[in-house]
């Protein structure tokens, strides 16, 4: 919530550059540097910003959101659709992203499992009956491994102009720092974290007594994960609803898989087959320009191009001409990294292929027709 306030809104002098919600999501991009965490929940989504951002974060597997205003996701919802080049070329890793309708104040088994939950600028808009149901939501309900929460530091408030009561018209409170730390302390002690403060928007020159203008706390779980959630236990209350979910290619799923190996294997046929024309023709040129005794040294190689058979095929690492037809063995394309990495096994690659390209008859090497070349 409240996700694009900035401080130059508020001030005559004071400008944060990058803006504060950039820094906000710069810290959280640190964090997942950090920890690596393979899925991740934005609490407070509002218009997906930072799971957009997060969504190109190699490592993160499932991005979830959650919030209690359903059309502000609606209408940015798009925006974490997988592009046209997401299926031209798609990632190693897997990714699923999800928009849920609800509160942070009731529980949904959607929300287990998560390695790191952010709370960025939500909490102050929080009622405070749920407020108190927050931290057992959170910290004993989700129980991630890490928890970031932001919320403004109402000690910064005196420097920003036109700010009288609260930053924004639907806070509900805004705390100072020992307000914030008492209460994030008496949480992690609660529910076996640890905690540290930091913070983003720096005060002025000679005003560093105020704090940092966004407050933050990071929570570390001690000890392994642990839920109270009981499955065989009904939800007392409403469950999230969903409202948008995203699964994008990847070449975990075979489907695609196969069509990056076939477009490698192509791809690297073509090459290593230009490159032997290239070099045919160039000894060709060659012996034009030489003399008669250097044509007939030239001419028994290219017969014994044509009178390399199967086995050949199957023991060489070395494309092969016979007549028109370039054969260029499956071991060799194997051998190029890329191909290599995609497929793992050279059993895998041949798998992957079959009936996708041209092989020879006994299924070694790939084939071109050069007849029009």
């Amino acid at each position: 919530m409240d996700k694009n306030f900035q401080g130059e809104q508020f001030t005559g002098m004071i400008k944060f550059s990058p803006p504060l919600s950039k820094q906000r999501y710069q810290f959280i991009k640190y964090l997942v540097e950090k920890y690596k965490p393979k899925k991740v929940a934005d609490l407070g989504c509002a218009d997906c910003t930072l799971l957009r951002m997060l969504k190109f974060c190699s490592c993160i597997e499932v991005l979830a959101g959650l919030d209690i205003c359903a059309s502000v996701m609606k209408e940015n919802m798009h925006r974490l659709y997988p592009l046209p080049v997401d299926y031209l070329q798609p990632a190693e890793r897997s990714l699923t992203v999800t928009l849920h309708h609800g509160s942070v104040a009731h529980k949904d088994p959607c929300m287990l499992g998560f390695d790191l939950v952010t709370c960025i600028e939500l909490i102050e808009h929080l009622e405070e009956s749920e407020l108190k149901k927050f931290p057992e939501v959170v910290f004993g309900f989700m129980a991630p491994t890490v928890v970031v929460i932001s919320t403004p530091n109402s000690e910064f408030n005196t420097l920003l102009p036109g700010v009288t009561v609260f930053r924004h018209p639907d806070h509900k409170f805004e705390w100072n720092r020992a307000q914030f730390q008492n209460w994030a302390l008496e949480t992690a002690r609660h529910y076996d974290y640890s905690v540290e403060f930091t913070g983003v928007g720096h005060p002025p020159t000679g005003m560093e007594n105020v704090g940092f203008c966004t407050q933050i706390a990071v929570f570390v779980r001690k000890y392994p994960q642990t839920s109270k959630f009981d499955p065989s236990e009904k939800p007392t209350e409403a469950a999230y609803k969903t409202v948008f979910k995203a699964v994008y290619p990847s070449l975990k799923d075979e489907k695609y898989l196969q069509n990056a190996v076939v477009g490698e294997v192509i791809f690297t046929a073509q090459i290593i087959k230009q490159s032997l024309l290239n070099r045919l023709m160039s000894e060709r040129e060659d012996c034009n320009d030489d003399s008669t005794e250097r044509k007939s040294k030239f001419q028994p190689s290219l017969n014994c191009f044509a009178d390399f058979g199967k086995l050949v095929v199957e023991a060489s690492m070395e494309p092969i001409v016979n007549e028109n037809v370039i054969y260029i063995p499956l071991k060799t394309i194997f051998s190029f990294p890329k191909v290599n990495r995609l497929c793992g096994t050279f059993e895998k690659l041949c798998k992957l292929i079959a009936g996708k390209v041209t092989l020879s008859s006994d299924g070694s090497a790939v084939m071109f027709n050069t007849e029009h070349e």
